[in-house]
């Protein structure tokens, strides 16, 4: 099992938007694949933010269905840059 972590910077005069953006996108996740993510925003930055998704079975198809549910929602015109993913895996 892997856990994604997504993080990004939304550009400030969409933060409103990329607010509903970025709930679409966790809302089509669980739906389609059953996995709940969860969005936080940096602790000393509030336009820095991350989606978290844990226990994923098959992180490359998880991905692709990812990037799907990101342009369905408009998420990448609301930010500044690009989204980075990190992968993760249990140390034993």
């Amino acid at each position: 099992m892997t856990d994604l972590y997504v993080y990004y910077r939304v550009a400030r005069p969409r933060l409103t938007e990329a607010r509903a953006a970025a709930a679409a996108v966790l809302d089509a996740m669980a739906a389609s694949s059953g996995i709940t993510g969860t969005l936080h925003q940096r602790a000393d930055d509030a336009l820095t933010w991350m989606e978290a998704y844990r226990n994923i079975p098959d992180a490359d198809s998880f991905l692709v269905t990812l990037d799907a549910a990101v342009d369905i929602a408009g998420l990448m015109v609301c930010l500044d840059g690009e989204r980075h993913v990190e992968r993760f895996v249990p140390c034993a």
